[in-house]
């Protein structure tokens, strides 16, 4: 089996090929939309394409292009734009976050302070909208749209739910917004622009929405059970800087209700004590990932996973379909 990421393995070799091909030219099409005549600013933009990454939205957009014509220069552009987007939200992201890695290298703003992070993201965005702008209004909507849920997920996590919302459904949302928006957008402009019919449109996007979610419940698993040295990502950073994530939005939950144990009071004392010392952090984590939280989050994990492959009854067996089962497949091996 070749494998162009390791995100969307494919049994189909001439497929997985031709995908391969098609990904070292966006490799170089991104390159070259990062770039800029100022030494600092050029620096800075590439600081984070340089650091690599599964590349799994332009990927996602190439491979279902294949539910209709393939490839064609607007597919390419299409996916060029949302993996500028990706990149533009994580200089934001570790800004919000003061996330000191990111892909195993410093962060932005580590190197060059929060205001060139946030500018350089800025940066990125409007390239990324420059470009859409060559696909037409519908994909400027498309990408817009997307835009304002990136922003708003960003800011319903930043704030918090207010009553009644049941702080659960609020962080839902707020992974739907924040990641499967993009993922849901990579799949659409990959089928309209290879001129798919509407409902393979409809059907991958709501695909990206499942799927995104999925994604994102399984990294907080990953966050507390897996080695930082392999994920590329510091170990435990939204638990030091009180950013909500299932297990612990769990455990509150647990913790206001009978059925709560000493224990369970004790542990959650702890995820809200001072954890600015690696020592605390590392303890803390020691106790939560061995939690039932922790499990309830990898079987929601699950749930949205099975969700997405279920979404794709609609397409037509076939290596694309494949891939993309597989892919939901995938999560729930990285979780299980």
């Amino acid at each position: 089996m070749t494998t162009v990421s390791l995100a969307l393995p494919l049994e189909d070799e001439q497929l997985a090929q031709a995908l391969a091909q098609e990904m070292e030219r966006i490799e170089s099409d991104l390159s070259t939309a990062v770039e800029n005549a100022d030494g600092l600013v050029d620096q800075a933009s590439r600081h984070l394409m340089a650091a690599g990454g599964k590349r799994l939205r332009p990927l996602l957009t190439l491979l279902v292009s294949q539910l209709g014509s393939g490839v064609n220069e607007d597919v390419r552009t299409a996916a060029v734009v949302v993996e500028l987007t990706h990149l533009a939200s994580l200089y934001h992201d570790d800004v919000m976050d003061s996330a000191p890695m990111r892909r195993g290298a410093p962060s932005a703003h580590e190197v060059w302070g929060n205001s060139v992070a946030i500018l350089t993201g800025d940066l990125l965005f409007a390239r990324a909208s420059l470009l859409t702008a060559e696909l037409g209004p519908e994909a400027v909507f498309i990408q817009a749209k997307t835009f304002e849920r990136l922003c708003m997920g960003q800011l319903h996590e930043t704030m918090g739910p207010t009553a009644p919302a049941d702080p659960v459904e609020h962080y839902i949302q707020v992974l739907a917004d924040k990641t499967a928006s993009l993922l849901a957008a990579s799949a659409l402009l990959g089928a309209k622009y290879a001129g798919a019919p509407k409902d393979v449109q409809d059907t991958v996007a709501q695909y990206g929405e499942y799927v995104g979610v999925a994604f994102q419940l399984a990294d907080d698993v990953i966050d507390l059970t897996s080695d930082g040295s392999v994920t590329g990502k510091t170990q435990g950073t939204d638990l030091r800087e009180k950013v909500p994530t299932m297990p612990v939005l769990l455990l509150r939950e647990l913790v206001a209700s009978e059925a709560a144990t000493d224990a369970d009071r004790a542990l959650l004392a702890l995820v809200d004590s001072d954890l600015s010392s690696d020592e605390a952090l590392a303890r803390t984590i020691e106790r939560l990932r061995v939690h039932p939280v922790v499990d309830l989050t990898r079987q929601r994990a699950l749930e949205y996973a099975h969700a997405a492959i279920d979404a794709l009854r609609p397409i037509a067996d076939g290596p694309v379909k494949d891939a993309l089962v597989k892919f939901a497949q995938a999560l729930v091996d990285r979780v299980a």
